[in-house]
């Protein structure tokens, strides 16, 4: 058993703390991993704010990538020395989902709310009482256990920082736009929210061959970005995009409505719904209390369609390779996400920012 510091959560709305854990070392498929890098994702200040169900305390972080440590015995995936990137979700192969090509619901992904493996147990102690790592992940540690399914094995020469992002935040914008909702080249796709989410969901829409990528955010600064990431056209609020994608498409209104925000509301809904025309869908990518109350009619009348969308539909042992190869290519930018970079110890702070709209993504680095 090893000692690693982390940033925890006790109870909800309380601020995340650090603390030295004690670690248990890795189980048969279960691999150390310390952490270079961990994404602080919008999903983790919900669950402080005890917005989403999670087993309390926590250790907070499901973005990460770092270098393997320890392997157990029956590890096969990855090697000690590997960079790897983690999957918030895991992919075992092998289950229905994985099997028919929707790693993004893996049975093995049951356990994210209680941090727990799947035997039950906790790797994760402090004073004698077990703590549970997001999504079975914990990547605001300097080292955490997890499952071989949870890795994804990386290119040595991809900066940790950046490798952290293609955990969630990437792939689940990106899979919006280009696996969820299915967008085409011409078309006409409206992104509602452009944080760390949303920004990916407009490179995602825009790689794709949209004609008109228009972005609806309150914020100056992500409005700004938004045109860095491929937005064609920005608005600080819903009603004046509706008048411009009325206006740009002669009435035929949008083909795509994503749905990125930080906090979910019914109002964001119900402007997606208006936007989009005949046969036009809705991908809904957020967390909030926001519900669908729309009646029949509306949807039956136009063929409208609502699709929810759990990181991006993406296939996390194929999707994360290919976002990393394109962003050696330079199709992908993922640098000028990064906003700022902070220490453990300004976890609190980072939070703060984003909060503030002050960030696309901020990132931890851990040092070592």
């Amino acid at each position: 058993m090893i000692t690693t510091r982390a940033a925890i959560c006790r109870e909800p709305r309380r601020p995340w703390e650090i603390v030295d854990l004690e670690l248990d070392e890795p189980k048969a498929t279960e691999v150390r991993v310390r952490f270079h890098a961990a994404g602080m994702c919008h999903s983790d200040d919900h669950i402080q704010k005890g917005d989403a169900q999670m087993r309390f305390p926590v250790v907070g972080g499901h973005e990460g990538a770092g270098v393997v440590e320890a392997v157990g015995a029956d590890v096969t995936r990855v090697a000690v020395g590997d960079h790897v990137v983690c999957s918030f979700i895991p992919a075992c192969g092998k289950c229905r989902y994985c099997s028919t090509g929707h790693q993004n619901l893996c049975d093995e992904g049951k356990n994210a709310s209680t941090g727990e493996f799947a035997d039950g147990t906790f790797r994760f102690h402090l004073d004698g009482e077990d703590l549970g790592g997001l999504c079975v992940l914990g990547t605001f540690a300097e080292r955490a256990v997890l499952s071989e399914y949870s890795c994804i094995k990386i290119p040595d020469d991809i900066p940790f920082d950046v490798a952290a992002l293609v955990s969630c935040g990437v792939p689940t914008g990106w899979g919006t736009a280009v696996h969820a909702a299915g967008v085409r080249a011409g078309q006409t796709v409206v992104v509602y929210g452009a944080g760390g989410v949303g920004s990916n969901a407009v490179q995602g829409a825009r790689y794709a061959g949209a004609k008109n990528v228009v972005v609806v955010d309150p914020v100056e600064f992500k409005r700004d970005m938004a045109k860095v990431f491929g937005a064609t056209h920005t608005f600080a609020d819903a009603r004046s995009a509706h008048e411009f994608v009325v206006e740009t498409t002669w009435g035929q209104l949008a083909d795509h409505a994503l749905i990125t925000v930080g906090v979910l509301g019914d109002e964001v809904i119900d402007s997606a719904l208006q936007v989009v025309g005949k046969s036009g869908q809705v991908t809904i990518t957020a967390v909030g209390p926001g519900q669908l109350d729309a009646p029949g009619g509306m949807l039956i009348g136009y063929q409208r369609r609502v699709q929810g969308a759990l990181f991006g539909n993406c296939n996390p042992l194929y999707d994360v390779p290919r976002l990393l190869g394109l962003y050696r290519s330079g199709d992908l930018k993922l640098d000028e996400l990064i906003t700022r970079r902070y220490s453990l110890d300004e976890v609190n702070q980072g939070y703060q920012d984003m909060l503030d709209g002050k960030n696309i993504r901020g990132v931890i680095v851990h040092e070592h």
